[in-house]
């Protein structure tokens, strides 16, 4: 997998996955990975992408609100964008990470929105 990798980053030219952070959680790396590509399959012609839909779509989740989630998009689900942004920040020395953090921030306005608004917003740069 880290062989494919290398070639989706034009031959090793980006940066790798810290051989630590691989071994220490190699199932979130491989989940990660396969989100993304799931994520950038192509639409067919009369349905979008539904990888691509959930994370344009997903919604802030407030931990102390009891109310049920309802929405009238069947991939819009709820995360807690706080976890999230903790993690992103954690692990910006890998490139899918980065690059999930660049799919959010341009599909996803509910998360560019929290992005924006956090004051500490040095830890993504």
């Amino acid at each position: 997998p880290a062989g494919l990798w290398t070639v989706f980053t034009l031959g090793g030219v980006g940066s790798k996955a810290s051989p630590q952070l691989e071994q220490c959680s190699p199932l979130a790396n491989q989940s990660l990975l396969l989100l993304l590509v799931l994520a950038n399959l192509t639409d067919a012609p009369d349905i979008p992408n539904p990888y691509r839909q959930a994370i344009i779509f997903f919604l802030y989740f407030f931990i102390s609100d009891n109310t049920a989630f309802s929405s009238s998009n069947p991939h819009a689900f709820q995360i807690n964008f706080n976890s999230l942004y903790t993690a992103l920040c954690e692990q910006q020395k890998s490139d899918q990470a980065t690059l999930l953090l660049y799919m959010l921030l341009h599909q996803n306005s509910n998360v560019r929105t929290y992005v924006l608004a956090r004051t500490d917003i040095e830890n993504v740069v």
